[in-house]
């Protein structure tokens, strides 16, 4: 198991998360159940993953959910 607050890619992909919820704040409440909640969710998505992956008890698995936060942030 790895300490997910110790890593820089976690700490990086919860600024994601910030500066996408300040931006999604300024899109049109049209927008709120579509494009806003995609880009959160796939935000949200980043740190979440690294830190499951770090959860887990194998280095294969670990880097399948990195291989998952980075698919994330291509979404």
């Amino acid at each position: 198991m790895h300490n997910f607050k110790e890593l820089k890619v976690w700490k990086a992909g919860m600024e994601v998360c910030k500066l996408i919820f300040a931006t999604t704040r300024s899109f049109p409440a049209s927008e709120r159940y579509g494009l806003t909640s995609q880009i959160t969710r796939a935000a949200v998505s980043i740190p979440s993953n690294i830190a499951e992956g770090c959860g887990r008890r194998s280095s294969k698995e670990l880097y399948q959910f990195l291989s998952i936060a980075l698919g994330s942030s291509f979404e």
